[in-house]
């Protein structure tokens, strides 16, 4: 569940801080924290999105957050040239400013016993008190189903992506949220027309199968270990 410090200007169409706590709190009392991740993400600079901004919203959340997730997970934009071309006000991060970053989202994590970790990296930010990256982990699964997972190694589906096998089931430049920082939309505008294709009775997310379409079927690996019977089950 993802709540980022930006408003409007960034967001245009994703509710406010409050109301996605809010969102989130019912969220938590419905299915349990131990199946809720707070994604802290994309962190990006501009004037107005300070190093300070981020620290004193990033506390103000997960004072509330903290007792309704399992973790947070953060990560710093990817400066793909869509995000350059669409957000022009971004400033680089520098190393310095990282480094705020990282010790202060460590800090206040350890202030509200929040379990924080990083998204896609090979950086290591262990002494911060931020832990390893993977956000679709055996151990996450394991803990939100009560189940036991084979010994996977975590492949990803991405650059620096530390995460088992997994498969995308959305669409690019399908989003409506019109997020200045989607890297998944080309153009913010784009979407509006694309959505349209969208017919609830198609097997596809978006559009029809043609006759054109290659249709490619993917081999079903069962990844659970099966339960093991004890003299408790009879």
């Amino acid at each position: 569940y993802t709540i980022t410090a930006y408003g409007k200007d960034i967001e245009p169409k994703v509710p406010s801080i409050n109301q996605s706590i809010k969102t989130l709190k019912r969220l938590s009392d419905i299915v349990g924290g131990n199946k809720i991740l707070w994604r802290y993400d994309p962190i990006l600079l501009t004037e107005k999105y300070t190093v300070e901004k981020h620290l004193e919203t990033f506390e103000y959340m997960a004072e509330k957050i903290s007792p309704l997730v399992y973790r947070c997970i953060f990560s710093f934009v990817d400066m793909y040239k869509k995000v350059e071309e669409n957000m022009p006000e971004i400033i680089p991060l520098a190393e310095e400013d990282k480094v705020k970053l990282l010790k202060g989202i460590g800090e206040i994590s350890e202030r509200y016993n929040l379990y924080t970790q990083s998204c896609a990296t090979n950086e290591s930010y262990e002494k911060y008190g931020i832990h390893a990256a993977g956000c679709t982990t055996r151990e996450i699964l394991e803990q939100a189903h009560g189940v036991v997972y084979k010994n996977v190694k975590g492949t990803g589906i991405r650059e620096n992506c530390h995460c088992i096998p997994s498969r995308d089931i959305g669409a690019y430049n399908s989003c409506l949220s019109e997020c200045k920082y989607c890297y998944a939309n080309r153009k913010p505008e784009i979407p509006k027309n694309v959505i349209k294709l969208h017919d609830e009775k198609s097997p596809l997310l978006l559009g029809h199968l043609k006759e054109e379409d290659n249709l490619i079927e993917t081999k079903v690996i069962r990844y659970i270990e099966p339960k093991q019977t004890t003299l408790f089950d009879f």
